[in-house]
C-alpha cells in the first residue's frame, strides 16, 4: 500500500515543499529511505519504529520504502519523523486517508511517541498559505508560531496517537489560541548614565537613522553601559519587521515553546572569540549567524579590536547590503541582516591614551598596531564615532538622573515616522538605507552646506562613501530637529562625529 503526505524543509528563511511517499509491500522486512536524506533523517527509522510500537500501533513486518521528493534536494533535521510515521500507519490502514495532500505535517518523535518541537514553523506556515493548503499538523509547542499566519487550520498535537486522531477525526480539534508574544528582558534606562552628553547624542542619532556607531574611550568610561541601553530608545517593531525577526529566530530554534510573534528588537552581543561562521552564518545546512539574529536590532561588539581581524572583515557585506548570501554547491541561501552595529574599543592596548589622569605606557608602534586591527574599509562604514572620556568623581556622584530612555525614544520614534512617510512606497525605511538615487532627492544640500562638506573632504580625506554617509547622518539630524531641509548646522554636527570615526 502507498501513502503520501506533505511536509517541508527549511533553507535559509524559506520553506521548500517536500512530498513524503511511503510504500509498505510484502517481502523481507526492511526500512529503506531514499531522496537524499542526511544522517539525522536516516536515524528517524529507529525513532519511528519505537514511537509506533510505544503508541499502541503495530509496526508492519514488511518491506518499507520511504521517498522524500524532490530527490535532488538534501533533507536535514528530525521534523520528518511525524510524516514518515503517519505515512506508515496510513499505508496499513490505521489512518483512514492514504493521500493527505491538504495538510503540511512536521514534528520530531520521541521513542515513547511524544512529539517534540520543530524549527522554522513560521516560514513553513507562510509557504503553506501561499500554496493554498488548508492547514498544518504540527507539535503543540509550535502552535503559537503557526497561528501568526492567518487562513490556516492548525492541528496542534502532543503525541503520535493524537496526530492519528487529528487525521481521522479533524472536527474534534480546534485551532489553538495565538501564541504568547515574546518579550525581551527589561532594558536598563538611559537615565542611569551620568554626563556623556556627546555619546548620548550619538546614540540618539544612531537609533533615529539606523546608523553604525563606534564608542572610543578608556576602561570604565561607560561605553558598554550606554550601548546596552540602546534597545530602550529604538522604536517598536512594525508588524512586517516582527514577522521577519520571528522567522529568523524560528529557523535558528531560539523561540521558546508556545511563543508567538517577537515584539522587541533583538540585541546581540557575541563574545570576541566568536568565529566568522558563527558571526555571519553558515554550516553544511546554513543557519543564521549573529548578524542575522540581530536583524532589525543591534549588534554590539564590545572590545571590538579584540575580535580577530578576519571576523571583523566579514561584516563589510552585510553592513553595505543588509543581507548575507551563503553559497553551497547545491544551492545558495540568503539571510537578512539589517542591523545597527555598535562597537566599543579602547584608544590603545592599555586603554589610557590621551587620558589626563592616567599615564599611557604603550609605545607609538603598539598603538598603531592595535588600531590597525580595525581596517580602513570597515572604519569607513561606521557613520558615527564618539570619544567617551572617563568622568570625574563629582559627575559620577551626581544624584540627579539623566534624561530617561522614554523621552529620547519619543524623539527617535518621531524621526522614524518622518522617514517612513518620506520613503513610503519604497523598500527603504531609515536614512542609513538610502540608495544613491534616493539621496539626490532627499539629501539635497544648500550652497553653504556643500562648501562646508567639500572643505571637510579636503581636510579630513573623506572617501566617497564617507561623503555620502555624512549626508545621511545630516539628514537624520535634520529629522530629529523636525526640519524638512538639511542645514549647515546639521552637516557640521555630522562632520563632528565623522572626525572621530
Amino acid at each position: 500500500m502507498l501513502a503520501t503526505l506533505r511536509t517541508a524543509a527549511v533553507f535559509g528563511v524559506e520553506a521548500c515543499p517536500v512530498q513524503v511517499e511511503v510504500d509498505v509491500s510484502f517481502g523481507l522486512p526492511g526500512f529503506t529511505m531514499v531522496g537524499l536524506p542526511d544522517a539525522s533523517v536516516r536515524e528517524s527509522r529507529d525513532r519511528v519504529r519505537s514511537a509506533i510500537r510505544n503508541s499502541g500501533f503495530e509496526f508492519p513486518p514488511h518491506r518499507i520504502t520511504v521517498n522524500l521528493a524532490p530527490a535532488d534536494v538534501r533533507k536535514a533535521g528530525a521534523s520528518f519523523d511525524l510524516p514518515i510515521a503517519l505515512g506508515i500507519l496510513a499505508a496499513q490502514g490505521a489512518v483512514e486517508r492514504r493521500a493527505i495532500n491538504d495538510l503540511v505535517v512536521l514534528g520530531e518523535l520521541s521513542l515513547d511517541g511524544a512529539i517534540q518541537s520543530a524549527r522554522g514553523v513560521l516560514p513553513i506556515a507562510a509557504a503553506a498559505r501561499r500554496e493554498g493548503l488548508s492547514g498544518l499538523l504540527l507539535p503543540h509547542a509550535n502552535a503559537g508560531e503557526a497561528t501568526i499566519v492567518g487562513g490556516l487550520d492548525v492541528f496542534a498535537v502532543r503525541t503520535l496517537a493524537e496526530a492519528v486522531q487529528a487525521l481521522n477525526h479533524p472536527t474534534t480539534f480546534s485551532t489553538p489560541p495565538p501564541g504568547i508574544a515574546v518579550e525581551a528582558a527589561s532594558v536598563p534606562d538611559l537615565a542611569d548614565v551620568r554626563g556623556q552628553l556627546l555619546a548620548r547624542r550619538a546614540l540618539e542619532i544612531a537609533a533615529a537613522g539606523e546608523h553604525n556607531l563606534l564608542l572610543v574611550g578608556p576602561p570604565g568610561a561607560g561605553k558598554t553601559m550606554m550601548a546596552r541601553r540602546m534597545g530602550g530608545i529604538l522604536p517598536p517593531l512594525t508588524f512586517d519587521e516582527a514577522i521577519e525577526v520571528t522567522s529568523i529566530h524560528s529557523v535558528a530554534g531560539l523561540l521558546p515553546g508556545g511563543a508567538g510573534l517577537v515584539q522587541s528588537r533583538p540585541f546581540r552581543a557575541p563574545h570576541h572569540t566568536i568565529s566568522n561562521v558563527a558571526l555571519i552564518g553558515g554550516g553544511g545546512q546554513p543557519r543564521p549567524g549573529e548578524v542575522s539574529l540581530a536583524h532589525h536590532g543591534v549588534l554590539f561588539l564590545d572590545e571590538m579590536l579584540e575580535f580577530h581581524r578576519a571576523v571583523l572583515e566579514v561584516l563589510r557585506q552585510p553592513l553595505e547590503e543588509g543581507s548575507v548570501t551563503i553559497a553551497r554547491i547545491s544551492r545558495s541561501v540568503a539571510f537578512p541582516a539589517k542591523f545597527v552595529l555598535v562597537g566599543a574599543m579602547n584608544p590603545c592596548p592599555c586603554g589610557f591614551a590621551g587620558s589626563p589622569e592616567r599615564e599611557c605606557r604603550c609605545t607609538p608602534m603598539q598603538v598603531d598596531r592595535y588600531r590597525s586591527r580595525l581596517s580602513g574599509p570597515l572604519r569607513d562604514r561606521l557613520d558615527l564615532g564618539v570619544e567617551v572620556p572617563a568622568l570625574p568623581p563629582d559627575v559620577l556622584g551626581q544624584t540627579t538622573a539623566g534624561e530617561p530612555s522614554a523621552v529620547v525614544r519619543a524623539r527617535v520614534v518621531a524621526a522614524r515616522q518622518r522617514q517612513r512617510e518620506r520613503y513610503a512606497g519604497t523598500p527603504v525605511s531609515a536614512n542609513a538605507r538610502l540608495t544613491p538615487s534616493m539621496m539626490a532627492q532627499h539629501c539635497r544640500l544648500d550652497l553653504k552646506s556643500v562648501r562646508l562638506l567639500s572643505a571637510a573632504v579636503q581636510r579630513l580625506g573623506l572617501s566617497a562613501r564617507g561623503y555620502e554617509r555624512t549626508r545621511k547622518v545630516a539628514r537624520t539630524i535634520a529629522d530629529l530637529d523636525g526640519a524638512n531641509d538639511i542645514a549647515p548646522d546639521h552637516v557640521a554636527e555630522a562632520l563632528q562625529f565623522r572626525m572621530t570615526a
